[in-house]
């Protein structure tokens, strides 16, 4: 069975920094592009970032310069560090590995930027 595990979402003012992770199991892990999105109120689900097996990374302009994505494949986990966070940063964020053929999605973690 494969699950996504979400976690370090929350409530966070302006400027202000959380780390999101993602761990996985039940997927041969180095072998998945793993990624973020994040889905706000009333819009599409969109795509954050995201690092191929081999370490290349992507970042949508919005968050470049202020969001690093990371994956430690000992431990079977991502991690998307969020820095310098703005109001428009407020979504649900979800972990999502594709594969050749498969791709799953975690259940998503809130953040929360706001005074």
């Amino acid at each position: 069975q494969v699950q996504l595990v979400e976690s370090g979402g929350g409530l966070v003012q302006p400027g202000g920094s959380l780390r999101l992770s993602c761990a996985s199991s039940g997927i041969i892990f180095s072998l998945y592009t793993m990624g973020w999105y994040r889905q706000a109120p009333g819009k599409q689900r969109e795509l954050v970032a995201a690092v191929t097996y081999d370490g290349s990374t992507n970042y949508a302009d919005s968050v470049k310069g202020r969001f690093t994505l990371s994956r430690d494949n000992a431990k079977n986990t991502v991690y998307l560090q969020m820095n310098s966070l703005k109001p428009e940063d407020t979504a649900v964020y979800y972990c999502n590995a594709l594969g050749a053929r498969t791709f799953y999605w975690g259940q998503g973690t809130q953040v929360t930027v706001s005074t």
